[in-house]
């Protein structure tokens, strides 16, 4: 165990994220994309402090959290450094909190949601969810409510940067859905694309993504419960 500039950080790690994180570019760089036009956040949910320690090291500097417990934890811990964005479901009592804690709030789906955020963090960045699938329980407004909600956040003043999807399992389903995103984000004006993960960065790359949310690609596998348990 070695100590680091931030904190104790054992040096296996920082080398293993650095390794990881080289792959996950040479991935984008496959898909014939610049990687330098793509954002990498490192998604450290249930992975605790040290991990965020190691990504900052390794020049990763956007993280994304589901939990707002987790997310504000880590940011109190680990100080100022990484921009974090917050990328769970937005429950109406949390919304407040998640203001306090993050820089960039990704789920945004429904006007209420915008409404609150005006009111209390109204200098945030923020990505509308869509959700291309119409399968039940997944999180994000169906893309025929998505010009309405740009159109309701600027009324409120507020800044939405582009748009966040989640692909279906399968490749194809994958394919549709980031090309739909890019199409609709075009369509709206929007600059980011928030698409693709550690199992289908690449076809997301291929169909217009600016940014990437990846977790086990870099991390490892995830833990099974709350980095708070």
């Amino acid at each position: 165990m070695t100590t680091s500039p931030v904190s104790f950080v054992n040096d296996d790690l920082v080398e293993r994220v650095r390794a990881n994180l080289a792959r996950v570019v040479q991935r984008i760089a496959s898909t014939g994309r610049d990687p330098r036009e793509i954002r990498v956040v490192g998604v450290t949910k249930t992975f605790d402090a040290r991990y965020v320690r190691a990504a900052g090291l390794v020049g990763l500097g956007a993280l994304g959290e589901n939990y707002v417990e987790e997310l504000c934890q880590k940011r109190v811990e680990v100080g100022e450094g990484p921009t974090w964005h917050y990328l769970g479901a937005l429950q109406s009592n949390k919304i407040h909190r998640i203001t306090e804690c993050a820089d960039v709030i990704c789920g945004v789906s429904r006007i209420k949601e915008l409404e609150r955020i005006a009111k209390y963090g109204h200098d945030r960045v923020l990505y509308l969810q869509v959700d291309f699938t119409r399968a039940a329980g997944r999180n994000g407004a169906p893309p025929e409510d998505v010009e309405n909600l740009v159109e309701r956040a600027r009324t409120l003043g507020l800044e939405i940067r582009g748009l966040m999807t989640v692909g279906p399992a399968n490749p194809e389903g994958a394919r549709e859905a980031f090309r739909a995103a890019t199409s609709l984000a075009n369509d709206l004006g929007l600059v980011e694309r928030s698409m693709g993960m550690s199992d289908d960065l690449e076809i997301a790359c291929e169909l217009g993504s600016t940014e990437v949310r990846i977790g086990r690609a870099l991390f490892g596998a995830r833990n099974a419960t709350s980095a708070l348990t």
